[in-house]
């Protein structure tokens, strides 16, 4: 697909597999590409996927417990049906908070996936830079054809949707307007406090990927160590 991105999947270090996009490998250099291959290696690495997966059954069987008891209660008269109600609106509460803490573990693992990266050998602005790149450039891309994406987002190294959500905070760490992040602007962006706006946060708890500028922020302080 021409929309860039990189995913990793398999549910064993053996069987796992790194794919990317044609878009990615029109957008990125070769230093860029191999720090985005870094990070996806780092997720077989640490067996993200098999993890999130396994932790995604708890919230999936919690919402099959709430349909079937809601509407079942709703649907009878007799004196079992409020049992029903009140089993079905529970396992919903709990399917709410589950899928909010999966989706936070979701979040520390692509910290982690970065890490690895860096830990591999490849510099961190490289990464940044990428994840910038990322950014802008699905920014441009019309939501219809973003559409394609949506059953695959939890698995990209950035979730394509908030692209247009975090495009104005990016923009503010490219100083010299140069289309990528470089180690001078990593190394001023860690001295630096983020501070995001209140829709910023709850579009960030909502979602399977830290705000990327948080994430940059990260990869600032591993560039420094």
């Amino acid at each position: 697909m021409p929309i860039p991105n990189a995913f990793a999947f398999g549910r064993t270090k053996k069987g796992s597999r790194v794919c990317v996009t044609k878009g990615l490998l029109e957008l990125l250099n070769e230093d860029e590409l191999k720090a985005v291959l870094g990070h996806e290696i780092s997720h077989i690495k640490h067996r993200d996927v098999a993890v999130i997966t396994i932790l995604s059954v708890i919230p999936m069987i919690c919402y099959m417990i709430y349909v079937s008891f809601l509407w079942r209660g709703i649907g009878r008269r007799d004196r079992d049906s409020g049992g029903a109600i009140a089993i079905g609106i529970l396992a919903l509460v709990v399917y709410f908070i589950t899928s909010l803490l999966v989706m936070y573990g979701s979040r520390i693992r692509e910290y982690y996936a970065d890490q690895g990266s860096a830990e591999l050998g490849n510099q961190p602005h490289y990464l940044a830079t990428a994840l910038y790149k990322l950014t802008v450039s699905t920014a441009r891309i019309p939501k219809h054809a973003l559409k394609q994406t949506e059953g695959m987002k939890a698995f990209f190294i950035n979730d394509p949707s908030r692209a247009l959500y975090e495009i104005r905070e990016l923009k503010d760490i490219d100083l010299d307007m140069s289309g990528t992040i470089d180690q001078n602007e990593l190394m001023m962006l860690s001295t630096k406090k983020i501070n995001l706006k209140t829709g910023d946060k709850i579009l960030e708890v909502l979602s399977t990927h830290p705000n990327t500028v948080k994430r940059i922020k990260h990869l600032a302080s591993l560039s420094t160590t």
